[in-house]
C-alpha cells in the first residue's frame, strides 16, 4: 500500500525524516567525545539549522494550502456560476410550459 493511500502525504515524511536525522543527530553529538563548550555550540548550531529548515517547510506547506484554497475558490465561483445558470433555463422552460399550456 502506498503512502497517498494511507493517508500519509509526502510532506509529512519529509518532516518525519528531517525531525528524525535531527534527533539521531543530536544523540550522536551527546556521545562524541568534546567538551562542553564545543558540545553546546554544535548543538546550537544544529537547533538553529533544524529551525530554519522547519521554518522553511512550513512556509512551503502554507503556500500550497493557499494555493489550493484559491484554487477551490475559484472552482466554487466556476460552479456557482453554471449552477445560477442553469437554474436560470429551468424558470424559463418552467414559464414557456405555463404560458403554452394557458394558451390551449
Amino acid at each position: 500500500m502506498a503512502d497517498e493511500e494511507r493517508g500519509i502525504s509526502a510532506g509529512t515524511v519529509l518532516v518525519s525524516f528531517v525531525a528524525g536525522a535531527a534527533v539521531g543527530a543530536g544523540l550522536a553529538l551527546l556521545y562524541a567525545p568534546r567538551s562542553g563548550r564545543e558540545m553546546r555550540e554544535t548543538i546550537a548550531d544544529l537547533t538553529e539549522d533544524a529551525v530554519d529548515k522547519i521554518k522553511e517547510y512550513a512556509k512551503d506547506a502554507q503556500d500550497k494550502i493557499k494555493t489550493v484554497v484559491e484554487e477551490g475558490k475559484d472552482t466554487i465561483v466556476e460552479k456557482k456560476s453554471i449552477l445560477a445558470s442553469a437554474i436560470e433555463a429551468g424558470r424559463e422552460a418552467m414559464q414557456k410550459e405555463k404560458e403554452r399550456g394557458a394558451a390551449q
